[in-house]
């Protein structure tokens, strides 16, 4: 059998520092009845829409530009870089109602403020309808998303065994002043903040069920100290963790790969 061919998706580490710990990363859990990782542990994230790689959508954007990204990571199936930015900040509003956004003059979107906060829960309702486009919608408000503001980190395929698959771009984001982020239940039914390693730790014991990229982003994020020293090693905006099989391909490696019941390989 032909593997499903992976679609491009986006998700997003929110992290925090937290009170006596160095830091938290926010994990929902996807909903049982979801045909993709149901009952998981998850970062918030989804698939890359069309309208992402829109050039509405693209000017909509600050902090990294078109060419910044696709040094980054690589236009694939028609799919230009800059696309996994948007989807990433488009799919943390939907799943958590935060905004990394700024208005006119680059001042960071106010929710301190009862008015504005009021807007971005519109807004996300106008997103979720769809009522427009994502672009039109910032356009209406003055606002534009603040890419800076995400980090990429890393990229992971669902194996080829999978009736569903994604090709998915992970990146970090810090808490943006004023903003929280609320648990939604479309899609999720449990919203936690907790420091990866007791996340890995409650994943090793089988208490919280997760995939590859949730379980590895873990791992990664409780090697650091403090938000300060996770933010600053990602400066470089470079590729930092890798699925199993891209570290395969990396080392050359192939699995050999056949419908069950079929002779051995050649």
């Amino acid at each position: 059998m032909t593997p499903a061919a992976p679609s491009p998706a986006a998700s997003v580490l929110l992290v925090r520092p937290g009170r006596d710990v160095p830091l938290e990363v926010y994990m929902i859990r996807r909903q049982k009845s979801m045909r993709f990782l149901g009952g998981f542990y998850a970062f918030p994230g989804g698939k890359v829409e069309v309208a992402d790689a829109a050039m509405g959508a693209i000017a909509r954007c600050r902090g990294i530009d078109a060419a910044s990204a696709e040094r980054a990571i690589t236009a694939a199936d028609g799919v230009p870089g800059i696309a996994f930015w948007i989807a990433a900040a488009r799919e943390l509003l939907e799943e958590t109602g935060i905004l990394v956004g700024q208005d006119e003059g680059g001042r960071p979107i106010d929710c301190q403020d009862p008015a504005v906060a009021r807007r971005v829960d519109a807004l996300r309702g106008a997103v979720m309808a769809p009522a427009a486009a994502f672009d039109d919608l910032l356009a209406s408000e003055g606002w534009y998303l603040d890419l800076a503001a995400l980090r990429y980190l890393s990229h992971f395929i669902t194996p080829p065994s999978s009736p569903i698959r994604f090709s998915a771009r992970f990146f970090l984001a810090p808490v943006p002043p004023g903003q929280a982020p609320r648990l939604y239940r479309e899609e999720a039914s449990e919203g936690i903040w907790i420091t990866p390693a007791e996340g890995y730790r409650r994943f090793g014991r089988g208490e919280m069920p997760m995939a590859e990229p949730a379980y590895s982003g873990l791992a990664y994020l409780s090697e650091f100290e403090s938000l300060e020293t996770l933010w600053a090693a990602h400066v470089d905006g470079r590729h930092k963790i890798h699925g199993i099989n891209d570290r395969l391909d990396a080392a050359g490696l192939r699995i050999p790969r056949r419908a069950p019941g079929a002779g051995a390989p050649p």
